[in-house]
């Protein structure tokens, strides 16, 4: 005896596509009827007034600011925009760690309390640890390097 070409699970999937496609046709019927019972205005709608809110009633045009494009800027401002605090470019500090052998060392800023690193070629003065020293600061590789390293 031949067996049934229709298994379980195609059964079972058949009879969930059904319903799915019954359940559609039912919201359908439901969306149009209440469609005729309110008319055309079921669907709300949504407004932004000038800071950026939501609101359900729509913007005054009398409230309406015109901007020129050329007024809008884009990006971040440049360096020389940006007023920049004058200070004294010469630091004060005192030497954490000195390696001669390796000929690197950390020097602890007084005024704010960061380490800066500080290799050999940046010394003018001979420096061990724990000598009051000072220093200017340059942008190295992974960060900020005291260069023109003098005891004091």
């Amino acid at each position: 005896m031949a067996k049934s070409q229709q298994t379980f699970s195609k059964s079972e999937k058949e009879k969930k596509r059904l319903k799915k496609r019954e359940d559609k046709r039912k919201k359908m019927e439901a969306r149009k009827l209440e469609k005729e019972e309110n008319g055309a205005e079921s669907i709300p709608f949504a407004y932004v007034d000038q800071f950026g809110n939501l609101t359900d009633t729509p913007p005054d045009p009398a409230d309406k600011v015109k901007v020129k494009a050329k007024n809008i800027v884009l990006g971040v401002p440049k360096k020389e925009d940006i007023e920049e605090e004058e200070y004294d470019p010469i630091r004060k500090g005192k030497v954490s760690f000195f390696d001669h052998s390796k000929g690197f060392g950390f020097i602890i800023d007084t005024e704010d309390q960061e380490k800066y690193f500080c290799h050999v070629s940046g010394l003018i003065d001979e420096i061990n640890e724990n000598d009051k020293v000072q220093f200017e600061l340059e942008k190295g590789n992974r960060g900020m390097n005291a260069v023109r390293v003098k005891v004091i």
